[in-house]
């Protein structure tokens, strides 16, 4: 999804306030763990020096981020264990990739300070740094923010990464909002309070897409956003044209911008976007689309 990651991180995933009362409200206090992929790396060295599968071990110990990493991703040691014979040499790319991430903690934490400003109930979950099966470059889950290291060229892209990814995890968004707009609103307002905390537009590819073909995409999107189909807008393209993935990410970031814009009450603004109860407020109140 973001910069040199590789695979889109922000899946549409809806979570529930109850998820997040464990975590700390001070973005100082804010945890980076690791030792999975230690523990990943020392299974990958025994490979042809013990018999059976070292993986079993990796899964067994792994921490509470690599466990909301197995569904879908990893799903199972024999499922890794097989990546891991037939891809050995990507798997290498990426052994150091954490060498400088001190430095990022610093940057991440900076912006987490900015999002407390924004959003005094912010809470500040874990950062699960795991190795899966090159599939996945991360997720959010009720035990904080997973990310992929497989999937990591550097961490030049990790600081905003980390920022859209904390955004998804103070979300609460209603199981009934299916449609197309809410769907886009709440990826796109991620992308927006993202950037506004971090000082990076994180998703850079379907922003300069959308921005040349504004006139054209807001037509279509008024024709369609009230529908439950996401192709050509989100997780995927038809290849009608030449747009990329996920170009509604712009689309609900366009929205996001122009809500925050006109509000009087700038955190008011956040919160709502946050709470997301009503994603045709939102947009009807941004004037974005108004016709």
């Amino acid at each position: 999804m973001k910069l040199l990651f590789g695979l889109l991180l922000g899946l549409f995933i809806p979570l529930i306030s109850e998820a997040q009362t464990g975590f700390s409200s001070d973005p100082l206090q804010a945890e980076f763990i690791t030792r999975d992929v230690d523990h990943f790396w020392a299974a990958f060295d025994s490979l042809g020096k013990t018999k059976g599968n070292p993986f079993v071990r990796y899964v067994q110990q792994g921490s509470p981020g690599l466990k909301g990493f197995i569904p879908n991703r990893i799903v199972s040691a024999e499922e890794l264990y097989a990546k891991v014979l037939e891809r050995k040499a990507d798997y290498l790319k990426a052994r150091h990739v954490l060498k400088d991430l001190a430095q990022k903690e610093k940057a991440v934490k900076a912006v987490y300070s900015a999002m407390k400003y924004w959003y005094p109930a912010a809470k500040f979950p874990p950062v699960y740094f795991v190795v899966g099966r090159l599939n996945s470059g991360g997720t959010v889950s009720e035990n904080g923010i997973i990310l992929g290291v497989e999937m990591m060229k550097n961490l030049d892209g990790l600081v905003p990464l980390i920022a859209h990814e904390l955004i998804h995890f103070q979300q609460k968004f209603l199981d009934q909002q299916t449609t197309l707009l809410a769907a886009c609103i709440m990826e796109g307002s991620a992308d927006f309070i993202g950037e506004l905390i971090s000082g990076v537009n994180s998703n850079p590819t379907p922003f300069a897409y959308g921005e040349a073909h504004s006139d054209a995409l807001s037509k279509e999107f008024v024709q369609v956003m009230n529908s439950e189909q996401y192709q050509d807008w989100l997780y995927g393209t038809s290849g009608k044209d030449q747009r990329p993935n996920d170009v509604g990410y712009w689309m609900g970031y366009k929205i996001a911008a122009a809500y925050f814009q006109q509000a009087t009450d700038k955190h008011a603004a956040i919160r709502e976007m946050l709470d997301l109860n009503n994603a045709s407020k939102v947009m009807r109140e941004s004037g974005y689309l108004n016709q």
